[in-house]
């Protein structure tokens, strides 16, 4: 879906960095599919009237999201902990004290946060288009429909289950091309005191941190607060809150509110005020990190290549989305890693988009450790670190590219 203006506010966007021709970030495949497997190209681009960080160019919504999906959320504890936090703050806030709440979560997953709403049997809606991590919330208890939101849809719940209380999502926001339609149907959807709270990886973060890894098909965005107040102002929302997650990186939580409804915290003005000091709304800012992502790419070729000159073994930790954008930008395949093992079933056995290297069990790794381990999934290293003692004291290497190309 080609888009070379700005899904906010309709002004042409400046090309920033152009990654190539690129796979879905999800897209793990056999070798039968090789002849079908779908590439696009990736690109991104940045509004200088809504201040958005964005894809120019992104895969439709159903070759992303379908029966078929390959990440489900509970596969991390960790996670699971994090959204059982998000949860537990919003049913303790000031914004959820009617006396029978209704809450609607945006991409639900396998319901790893609204269980924690149904266990204590509180109204909700999980609303996923995914139908097999929807089939797994609903296993769940969690009663979630597999849809992709929109202004129709959200008529059609508050018909059948009246306005919400508050709307939820954790690193969906981001997701949506149309997201001035899905502000609309939250709009809707919502009571006059009704909030919105979602949390998604933090442009700030990004760029600090160089971590482009973030960019992939599913992220047509890349948030920052500035960017959020000039989307939501135009439904007459503002920011009432901002919290910084660890999670992913680097995420933030957005709180948001009807105008005047609830004040604004002092998190929202130092935040705001940070990122005037960043430069997050300006495109030299994104120009600078376009450089910083060329030379982090060098970098990390040139550290596998004496790596493997050396005769040395390398494995990746992890098959994440983010890792087919490192991958694919850098062109790293079977040559330079052996394999990367990974705890998700439906991931093993497969080959990674685009360069196709080998998908294993995590048992692969704890039985056939390599020499040096690409930690592809970094964003989860300390719940790693703690995990692989074993490898370590056997002389196992990590490397990152976070927030530069090391070995650990």
């Amino acid at each position: 879906m080609e888009k070379s203006v700005c899904r906010v506010s309709g002004d042409a966007l400046s090309s920033l960095v152009n990654f190539g021709n690129m796979p879905l970030g999800n897209g793990f495949l056999l070798p039968k599919d090789f002849d079908r497997e779908y590439f696009y190209k990736m690109a991104v681009g940045f509004s200088e009237k809504s201040k958005m960080f964005q894809l120019i160019d992104q895969p439709t919504p159903e070759k992303m999201f379908h029966e078929e999906y390959a990440f489900y959320s509970s596969t991390s504890i960790r996670m699971a902990e994090h959204f059982k936090e998000f949860a537990n703050s919003i049913i303790a806030s000031e914004y959820l004290q009617s006396k029978d709440p209704f809450v609607v979560e945006l991409g639900c997953n396998d319901g790893i946060m609204l269980k924690n709403f149904a266990d204590k049997k509180i109204k909700h809606l999980g609303v996923e288009p995914s139908k097999n991590v929807a089939k797994a919330a609903n296993e769940k208890g969690v009663r979630t429909c597999s849809e992709f939101f929109s202004a129709e849809l959200a008529h059609k719940i508050v018909e059948e289950d009246g306005k919400a209380d508050a709307f939820l999502a954790a690193n969906v926001m981001c997701h949506i091309p149309n997201i001035v339609d899905v502000v609309e149907g939250i709009n809707i959807l919502l009571n006059d005191k009704g909030i919105i709270a979602f949390e998604d990886p933090y442009l700030g973060d990004v760029i600090e941190k160089v971590s482009y890894d973030q960019i992939y098909d599913e992220h047509v965005f890349l948030f920052s607060a500035i960017s959020i107040n000039n989307l939501f102002s135009q439904f007459d929302f503002e920011l009432i809150d901002v919290i910084h997650q660890p999670t992913h990186g680097g995420s933030m939580r957005y709180v948001l509110a009807k105008k005047g409804v609830f004040k604004i915290k002092e998190s929202v003005i130092k935040l705001l005020e940070k990122e005037n000091l960043q430069g997050l709304d300006k495109i030299e800012t994104v120009l600078k990190f376009k450089e910083n992502v060329e030379h982090s790419k060098g970098e990390l070729v040139t550290l596998l290549k004496k790596l493997k000159a050396q005769h040395k073994r390398i494995a990746g930790y992890g098959a994440t989305s983010k890792s087919t954008t490192i991958l694919n930008y850098c062109d790293i395949g079977p040559d330079l890693i052996e394999y990367i093992s990974d705890t998700t079933p439906i991931k093993q056995g497969k080959l990674t988009p685009g360069v196709h290297i080998p998908v294993v069990p995590y048992e692969t790794f704890k039985e056939n450790p390599p020499d040096y381990a690409i930690l592809f999934a970094w964003n989860h290293a300390e719940e790693i670190m703690a995990k692989e003692k074993d490898f370590m004291a056997k002389g196992g290497k990590w490397i990152t590219h976070v927030p530069n190309v090391r070995i650990l």
